[in-house]
């Protein structure tokens, strides 16, 4: 196994990370015609989400918990179906916004959590995150509000989760779809182990312009649209926010999560029929910024892992969209949900 500790001295300095691809992000400042982001508490008590939010109280691991949730009727007639959607991990439920409409607009009853340690839930800075423990909580709220079944869909780190969900609840599966998810190849193959101490640290350098330059380079391939702010708003905020340093915490233990605990190896025993949406212009992989560029240059090929992975699932379906990066749902909506609810309907 070819790798090495190739820019970590870059990590621990000026450069921090803020989503899966774990690219060097150097702080950058606001672009001069850009307003300065809100500054937002923990739980985002000032951010306004598209859906009233509810909250779900639950005991975990020796403390009461709240997931924030938001549980959309169907605008029109109810096709009795439920969708579950899974947000990624430098996003939050509101960021499925236009998914929810137009779900909500064909009938579907649609159940959108925020997960413990994201959005408007609970951050809790003693807590063992897993995507077992994630599922198991999404499972609980699912009780609470009466909803025995769903399609499961996720989107990045969603992707994950989602799938973990399914394996650990078969019966409750109707349909998984997965949207450009993270995960599709194991990258502590390649790349070496950064402790969670090393993480927080990184999280601390966070800034706003370096929040928005990051989404601009790697999920946009440098290209920016005014209505992509929306997805930058929340991290920007809790980079200045006053709960920063706990902030930071939590999201070190989450890429703990997202690095330790691949699902790729367990594909084949998902039975539920599953659609992958794979923008092929993405490149997200954690720790790109942490070996060799030869070896980089091996990492987060979504032409190739996306094939795979369609292959591995044991009933597949594979839309692959062109010149199309990581937010297909926000890069190319018509095709994204053409694909979405096909498959769905």
């Amino acid at each position: 196994m070819k790798y090495v500790f190739y820019g970590l001295a870059l990590l621990l300095t000026a450069c921090a990370s803020t989503g899966p691809a774990g690219p060097e992000r150097r702080a950058a400042p606001m672009p001069a015609d850009k307003a300065a982001p809100a500054q937002f508490d923990a739980r985002l008590s000032l951010y306004a989400y598209p859906y009233a939010v509810k909250t779900f109280a639950f005991e975990s691991q020796r403390q009461v918990l709240e997931m924030a949730y938001m549980d959309v009727a169907p605008a029109g007639e109810a096709n009795g179906k439920t969708v579950l959607l899974m947000h990624g991990k430098n996003f939050s439920g509101a960021s499925w916004a236009r998914t929810i409409d137009a779900l909500s607009k064909r009938g579907y009853r649609v159940v959108v959590p925020d997960q413990i340690g994201f959005g408007k839930s609970a951050k809790p800075t003693r807590y063992q995150f897993t995507f077992q423990a994630l599922a198991h909580n999404t499972a609980a709220l699912l009780d609470a509000i009466g909803v025995h079944k769903a399609a499961v869909v996720g989107h990045s780190m969603g992707g994950m989760l989602a799938t973990r969900f399914v394996l650990m609840f078969p019966d409750r599966t109707d349909k998984l779809v997965l949207v450009n998810p993270i995960g599709l190849e194991d990258w502590k193959r390649k790349v070496p182990y950064v402790d969670v101490q090393t993480w927080y640290r990184n999280e601390l350098r966070q800034t706003p312009g370096g929040v928005r330059e990051y989404m601009k380079a790697s999920y946009f391939d440098g290209k920016w649209k005014p209505e992509y702010d929306k997805l930058a708003d929340i991290q920007m905020g809790w980079s200045e926010s006053a709960d920063r340093e706990q902030l930071a915490w939590v999201s070190a233990l989450t890429y703990d999560m997202v690095f330790t605990q691949p699902v790729l190896y367990e594909f084949d025993q998902v039975t539920a029929p599953t659609l992958l949406i794979i923008g092929l212009r993405d490149r997200t992989a954690l720790g790109k910024n942490l070996v060799a560029p030869e070896v980089a240059k091996t990492m987060g090929l979504y032409e190739s892992l996306g094939r795979a992975a369609a292959k591995a699932f044991p009933d597949s379906r594979l839309v692959e969209l062109e010149g199309i990066g990581h937010i297909p749902q926000f890069e190319a909506w018509d095709d994204y949900i053409e694909a979405l609810t096909g498959f769905l309907d």
